[in-house]
């Protein structure tokens, strides 16, 4: 079976200082990063998502910033796959799917951000495209929502997210279980 690592928007956007500030954003970082040095160390291919929004009422990784920047800690390396995305779904009208099949891969690890919505689409995406998905629930982060004049915490969302991708969209595992599965 031929795996590839995929690391969804982890753009400085995301981060301190960034226009849209996630929770706990370092963390999901310093997951990703282990998985990322795995893939690296095993020589796998692995591929980045780059959010860059186009809309005109769009507040965050807008284009010609630094916000949409790939952070430094994931950085792409020369030999890494950058896929460059406008909507949330990391295969909608992008090239993603065709990269993955001119490489054999049937089986996507991921993890980035925000797990409520570029995380939640990309997997639903890859396990309707026939893609066996394990999600890195560590590797992931998202911000507190609100609805109905209620906020939900981040943590409520990605738990949430987390227990509605398991089982049916894709193996939902922290980071450290990878080394099972790679």
């Amino acid at each position: 079976m031929n795996t590839a690592l995929l690391l969804v928007d982890i753009q400085n956007d995301y981060f301190p200082g960034g226009r849209n500030e996630l929770f706990h954003p370092d963390q999901a970082l310093t997951h990703a990063q282990e998985a990322l040095s795995l893939f690296r160390e095993k020589n796998l291919p692995i591929v980045h998502v780059q959010c860059i929004l186009l809309e005109d009422n769009a507040t965050f990784f807008l284009p010609d910033t630094e916000g949409i920047n790939i952070h430094d800690g994931v950085k792409p390396q020369s030999d890494e796959q950058v896929i460059v995305k406008h909507t949330p779904d990391s295969f909608f009208q992008t090239e993603l799917q065709e990269y993955l099949e001119s490489i054999k891969v049937t089986r996507l690890v991921i993890g980035g951000m925000m797990s409520h919505i570029c995380i939640d689409s990309t997997v639903r995406s890859a396990s309707r495209l026939g893609y066996e998905v394990l999600l890195l629930s560590d590797a992931c982060t998202t911000r507190d929502l609100v609805w109905n004049d209620t906020v939900i915490p981040a943590k409520t969302v990605h738990d949430t997210f987390m227990a509605s991708l398991q089982d049916t969209f894709a193996q939902v595992v922290d980071t450290s279980r990878l080394y099972d599965f790679i």
